[in-house]
């Protein structure tokens, strides 16, 4: 029992489950009669569980867009007790996210993630310190290159480690995971000004505690602590995940405190040193939101969110590639007849490779690698001719407007021509918000459309990938693996060199 996430109960424990059952019942009949005030339509919802039996805990996007049918674009869900409206289609996505910015900016106070970060860091936050610690993110990293020459040329530095890394495999088979190595190391320069060697000690335990938290974050116990915090005592993903992200802290914490001994005010080399630095700044003020729980709150959040998606989408563009092989042709004859194999890609050839940057939207596209993170109205909020009061938790799916069938000709097929008109020509498309939109969309939006463009090209460029001896195309699983993002299942490739 215990390795399914629940503990075997002792007669004290199961009085005080049953005690909790009864709190939860009351709160739940007390919550029921109050009015809804015009609340979007939704399924009627069972005594404690709400709607639960109508979702797939592991695929709820899925669940989402199939109640969306009977209940249109804008309904309410009850996840347990608490009440949610579900936003799905480009038209209402769009709307809320874009045209009512300021009403649907907040983040609900989700369990996991306030066990992990307080209400701290700029992912997770509302209010005030999001605001500042967003606009101060977003400040730094443009200081620092993001999306510039000088961050690109770290990219291709990188891209020739991982370029080696792949060919000392020699043909041979190797895991998908392995192309987390060169995202990560991007991520780390940009937190601390240096990258690891891929054999690093500590380099190989941060890339294996990300992992873990990432699965862990899928596990159906972990939604479960997050619809019924109080029965956390009973369950075991989340403790977990808590004791993992710590080890990753302590990481964090020894390159935080040598950032201290180095930082140079006249030459800020990093975002940890911009952090350090105006915490120095503000040190006489009564208050400021630049104290150690914030700062590490927010290095935190860019190394777990900033590694994983790109990471995974780099993975993703490997095993879809190897899947479809003539559109792995096309991308190579493209990249060949542009830039030839002598010299690596530069982020200007992307306008001269129209149908690689198609198959990489693509790829963001029909992944659906984020497939909602949750908001909270910051006002009482009139949409869609429905009143949702202030603190109300909103669900934009992402999903729903990445695979919306008004939006796209083969929504549940991967096809770059999506991405292509009659002549071949690369097309921008509105509905594409694999990153989000508005507000709280993705601050490292550039920084992952830059290095996934040069690492693809990149592989591409050298190799070819296969699947391992023994396996045909019709082989690969795309079917994706709920984590905190959608990702691959474990699988590996092999590559040898293009010619």
């Amino acid at each position: 029992m215990a390795s399914s996430g629940l503990a075997l109960l002792s007669p004290y424990e199961t009085l005080v489950l049953l005690g909790l059952a009864v709190f939860a019942l009351l709160l739940y009949l007390r919550s029921s009669r109050r009015p809804s005030r015009n609340l979007p339509p939704g399924p009627p919802p069972l005594p404690l569980i709400g709607n639960l039996h109508l979702i797939n805990i592991k695929r709820q996007d899925k669940s989402f867009m199939k109640l969306s049918e009977k209940y249109g674009p804008v309904f309410t869900v009850h996840l347990g007790f608490q009440k949610a409206v579900v936003l799905t289609g480009y038209k209402a996505v769009k709307e809320a996210l874009l045209s009512n910015a300021d009403e649907f900016v907040d983040r609900p106070p989700v369990p996991i993630f306030y066990r992990i970060q307080h209400g701290n860091g700029v992912f997770f936050s509302s209010g005030e310190l999001w605001r500042t610690t967003r606009r101060f993110t977003m400040s730094s990293l443009r200081d620092l290159g993001m999306g510039k020459k000088p961050l690109e040329g770290r990219i291709l530095e990188e891209l020739r480690y991982l370029l080696e890394l792949v060919k000392s495999f020699k043909g041979e088979p190797f895991k998908l995971r392995s192309f987390n190595t060169a995202p990560t190391n991007i991520t780390f320069t940009m937190l601390f000004g240096d990258r690891f060697d891929y054999a690093d000690p500590t380099f190989v335990t941060l890339l294996r505690l990300i992992d873990e938290v990432m699965i862990l974050l899928g596990s159906p116990y972990l939604h479960l602590f997050n619809f019924y915090p109080f029965l956390g005592f009973f369950l075991k993903p989340h403790k977990l995940i808590l004791e993992k992200v710590e080890e990753v802290c302590v990481i964090l914490r020894k390159h935080i405190e040598a950032s201290k001994e180095t930082i140079n005010a006249n030459n800020l080399r990093s975002y940890t040193d911009a952090l350090l630095f105006r915490q120095q700044e503000e040190m006489n003020k009564a208050t400021s939101v630049f104290d150690d729980a914030n700062i590490l709150a927010s290095v935190l959040d860019l190394v777990m969110a900033g590694t994983e998606t790109t990471a995974t989408t780099l993975q993703w563009a490997v095993l879809l590639l190897m899947k479809h092989p003539e559109i792995q042709r096309k991308v190579q004859e493209e990249i060949k007849t542009v830039l030839g194999s002598g010299r690596l890609p530069t982020f200007d050839d992307k306008k001269r490779l129209p149908y690689s940057n198609a198959v990489i939207h693509e790829v963001l596209r029909f992944i659906t690698l984020l497939p909602h993170i949750p908001r909270r109205t910051a006002v009482d909020t009139h949409f869609g001719g429905y009143f949702i009061p202030k603190g109300t938790m909103v669900i934009p799916l992402l999903t729903s407007v990445l695979l919306d069938k008004t939006q796209w000709e083969t929504p549940d097929q991967f096809n770059p021509n999506h991405f292509l008109d009659a002549d071949g020509n690369f097309v921008k498309r509105e509905a594409f918000l694999p990153f989000s939109t508005g507000r709280r969309n993705c601050l490292g939006e550039s920084l992952a459309k830059m290095e996934l463009f040069l690492f693809f090209v990149g592989l591409f460029q050298r190799f070819s990938f296969r699947p391992p001896p023994g396996f045909t195309e019709s082989d690969l699983d795309t079917v994706a693996v709920p984590g905190f993002t959608m990702r691959p299942r474990a699988q590996t490739t092999c590559a040898v060199p293009y010619e």
